[in-house]
């Protein structure tokens, strides 16, 4: 874990770690910032939108899988189903994109009190349930496979190393 300056605003805290992992980044303005991440199954873009006068960060993983109307009610019905099992946030269907993306947000009553440690936590937990449940969205959508063969796979715990 890095040791970032305590900013005021978070979105100068994700900016450090960024750059210190060489992540490809764009920052339209001062309350947002869009990232690259190198994933297991594929890159994730990952947005961060800094909503100062409430303290909130909202921070959405937009995937690369390919959403039709061949496949919008396996959608729902997948959101349905995945969304029971998240640990934190929740997977929707953007309308204005038509992409799949995972959503979290955060509020921090005082934003000084952000740190680099809590950004990369924060970090990892949204690209840790992006990445657990990715093959799930994957396997129903584009290889056909049933939610419930999909879901299983992909909340089956693993053991040991092999």
């Amino acid at each position: 874990m890095r040791d970032y300056r305590f900013l005021a605003n978070p979105i100068d805290v994700i900016e450090e770690m960024i750059v210190s992992q060489e992540w490809p980044y764009h920052r339209p303005d001062s309350e947002a910032i869009i990232i690259e991440i190198p994933g297991r199954w594929g890159d994730y873009r990952m947005e961060f939108v800094w909503q100062q006068e409430v303290g909130l960060l909202q921070i959405t993983c937009v995937f690369d899988i390919p959403l039709n109307s061949k496949n919008q009610a396996t959608l729902y019905e997948l959101l349905n189903g995945v969304n029971g099992q998240t640990i934190i946030g929740h997977f929707e269907r953007s309308s204005e994109e038509n992409t799949l993306n995972f959503r979290y947000s955060v509020f921090f009553g005082d934003a000084r009190l952000i740190n680099g440690e809590q950004m990369e936590e924060i970090v990892e937990l949204v690209f840790d349930e992006s990445e657990r449940f990715y093959p799930v969205f994957q396997m129903t959508l584009l290889e056909g496979k049933s939610q419930k063969e999909a879901l299983s796979i992909a909340l089956l715990e693993t053991v040991g190393e092999a």
